[in-house]
């Protein structure tokens, strides 16, 4: 796993003024690697809003804290002074994952379940290669997805994702779907796993770049955009896998995916996201796609009177540009959006059904009258574990420790 991908901060709380840098400030990080919320605790003077220094001040030492730590206490120069395993502290949702058998738009699928995956490595957030035996005892290498964060929009985005991949047609630019995991104590969905290509992705700037990649892709969009109403909305080199075997490019990751109107965010086009990618790739500046999707733009790039080569390509930089905007002028056409809200064969799959978990009440500070208040849906896994509702625990060991275990030490 990427290592500036590990964290992520998760909002901070200010006891006082943002202005006075003695305040006491509470930051939630969320740790990809060990798939857990810490509490980091300080001052103002070392975490100042909008700054993220959180992550940075955790990753020094997230590796050897005890799994029983749900909070730690900092000084200003971000060595700690207190840790403590009070579960009070602990700020993880609690996720109501949904129950297979109340899933029948996934009773097509075939299933596995999660004891029986054997984790090889972590390749990126949410995202594991993973071994398992298949029917035959034949083992079988995948990546398995999944999500552990209980936040209403990443539950609705796995849920999509799931369903789109699984209803989407063979095509040799598509990793191919395998199957849904299931929990083992209630059988709950909680991923699914693909094939895993081990080719790398066109990250790696030391690959050749292909023109008939760029054929391919397009191609592929089109087919996605035009035939089934889907928008992927997260075209990047991250997500552009070459097979080994066939030499051919694979798109990945759907979870910004869309299909017709819903959700769709017009500053993730994917039209817009191939020529920014195409540009990033052969360029290899990052400068316009690190920016956020509201101020990327491709007539920037398209307009460039030049683009500098820092890859190895098959073909000259005129080339790529020339079959880029001979595209985009066809799918920027008349009638496009028509064609992509009226495709032929779009894929349907029924909302996210509510978990039964979150009808359970529970109670949530008092009323005027000082009475208790009971409320119901989404709750802190902390609560759901005081009232007795089954919790899928996804905590794991660092990465770190596990390759030493491995190796002897």
């Amino acid at each position: 796993m990427n290592p500036k991908f590990r964290f992520v901060s998760d909002g901070a709380s200010y006891f006082g003024s943002t202005e006075d840098p003695t305040t006491e400030t509470h930051c939630n990080v969320w740790d990809w690697d060990q798939l857990r919320m810490i509490k980091v605790k300080g001052t103002v003077k070392l975490f100042p809003p909008y700054e993220d220094i959180e992550s940075q001040t955790l990753a020094r030492f997230a590796d050897y804290l005890s799994p029983k730590v749900f909070a730690v206490t900092v000084d200003d120069e971000g060595l700690i002074s207190e840790v403590s395993t009070d579960p009070e502290e602990e700020e993880t949702l609690f996720i109501g994952y949904i129950p297979f058998s109340a899933a029948e738009s996934l009773h097509d699928c075939r299933t596995i379940q999660y004891s029986k995956l054997q984790e090889l490595d972590r390749l990126g957030p949410g995202v594991d290669l993973s071994l398992y035996y298949d029917e035959s005892g034949v083992p079988q290498k995948i990546a398995f997805k999944f999500n552990p964060i209980g936040k209403p929009r990443r539950l609705q985005m796995a849920w999509e994702e799931l369903h789109l991949l699984k209803s989407l047609p063979s095509h040799p630019n598509l990793v191919p779907f395998d199957r849904v995991v299931l929990e083992d104590v209630e059988s709950r969905v909680i991923g699914f796993t693909t094939k895993y290509i081990p080719g790398g992705t066109l990250e790696n700037a030391k690959l050749p770049f292909r023109f008939e990649w760029v054929q391919q892709l397009t191609q592929l969009v089109d087919f996605l955009n035009l035939d089934l109403g889907i928008t992927h909305q997260d075209i990047a080199p991250r997500n552009l896998l070459i097979d080994p075997e066939t030499q051919k490019i694979l798109l990945f990751d759907f979870d910004w995916a869309t299909r017709g109107k819903r959700t769709v965010q017009h500053v993730r086009d994917d039209v817009g996201g191939v020529v920014l990618t195409v540009y990033e790739i052969i360029t290899g500046d990052t400068h316009l796609v690190n920016n956020s999707h509201w101020i990327q733009d491709m007539d920037t790039v398209q307009n460039m009177l030049e683009w500098t080569c820092n890859r190895e390509l098959d073909s000259d930089v005129s080339k790529f540009r020339s079959f880029l905007n001979e595209w985009v002028t066809t799918r920027r056409s008349s009638g496009d959006m028509e064609r992509y809200l009226n495709t032929p064969n779009p894929p349907t799959w029924p909302d996210l059904p509510t978990s039964p978990d979150f009808s359970v009440p529970f109670e949530c500070g008092t009323t005027k009258d000082g009475e208790t208040r009971w409320v119901t849906g989404y709750r802190m896994r902390k609560t759901a574990m005081e009232l007795g509702q089954y919790v899928f625990r996804w905590d794991r060991p660092p990465q770190s420790r596990l390759r030493k275990s491995k190796d002897g030490v």
